[in-house]
């Protein structure tokens, strides 16, 4: 186990500082301050932050941090760190790490023993979740699925029989393509569409998958777009005739084994495979 308690050392530390989806009235006055009194601003993208940056008149200086960057530029940012700099860290829009870089910088400083602290801010998914009218909790945030389709239907048959509402990013130009994938591996199931969150034009689209699918053949959306779809239901409950023993005989009738009947009469019940065999042969159970 490790412990670790942020502002421990006197070397430096990495804040991650969450930046708005959309709205810039979204950014907090301590992610502010952070970015302004940090030594060094580690960006996604250093021109998109700098329109951020430019917006509340911070001058800190920037490094680009980025999934083809990131194997040369988190020693760079380590040994910064390590000679006694404050470093934020921020990726184009929302959280760090969540679908954008920031994990394996975050994951360097804790085996040096760096401080890491995480600011409170905007983040797409459970900011669309709430107001879409699908269960809030429990929630699954699963991001970008794989792009080809093949690899799209191995992750959501993983996921088929999740219950709790999931989320996803997606492009609005493969949005269409994803919902008629889903709907094709979930059955029809409720879902909702939130685009543009936080601007002007932000719009939730509610309906089933195959409305949303119909809905997204006839027409382009702009914007990324966050999908939210609801869980599987509970397993439907079967109920068997007969106790247990009559149960393992009438498979035994059937043609099973014994070993086999009584496995089976113990997982569709959902019992210990001990308690049918105790009682089919008669022998009473140590408890």
């Amino acid at each position: 186990m490790q412990k670790q308690q942020s502002y421990k050392h006197d070397v430096g530390k990495l804040y991650l500082v969450p930046t708005p989806i959309g709205n810039l009235e979204d950014m907090t006055v301590r992610c502010v301050k952070i970015l302004g009194e940090a030594d060094l601003i580690a960006s996604e993208d250093t021109r998109n932050t700098q329109k951020l940056l430019n917006h509340f008149d911070i001058t800190t200086p920037q490094k680009s941090l980025h999934e083809h960057n990131y194997k040369e530029r988190v020693p760079q940012l380590v040994a910064l760190l390590q000679s006694g700099q404050v470093i934020a860290q921020c990726s184009d829009a929302g959280m760090p790490s969540i679908s954008d870089p920031g994990h394996e910088l975050v994951k360097a400083c804790i085996a040096e023993g760096i401080d890491v602290i995480a600011l409170p801010g905007p983040t797409a998914g459970l900011t669309a979740l709430i107001a879409s009218g699908l269960s809030p909790q429990p929630n699954l945030f699963y991001g970008f699925l794989p792009r080809k389709k093949k690899d799209q239907v191995a992750e959501l048959t993983k996921l088929a029989t999740q219950q709790s509402t999931m989320i996803f990013y997606e492009s609005p130009y493969r949005i269409g393509n994803t919902v008629a994938v889903i709907g094709e591996v979930f059955g029809e199931r409720h879902a909702v569409i939130c685009r543009e969150l936080t601007k002007i034009h932000e719009e939730y689209l509610r309906g089933t998958l195959s409305e949303l699918s119909d809905y997204l053949a006839a027409h382009t959306l702009k914007g990324e777009c966050c999908l939210l779809v609801e869980g599987a239901g509970e397993p439907e409950q079967v109920h068997y005739e007969g106790s247990y023993v009559e149960q393992v005989e009438l498979l035994i009738a059937e043609g099973v084994s014994s070993k086999e009947a009584i496995k089976e009469v113990a997982k569709r019940n959902q019992v210990k495979k001990q308690v049918v065999y105790n009682l089919y042969h008669a022998i009473e159970s140590d408890s």
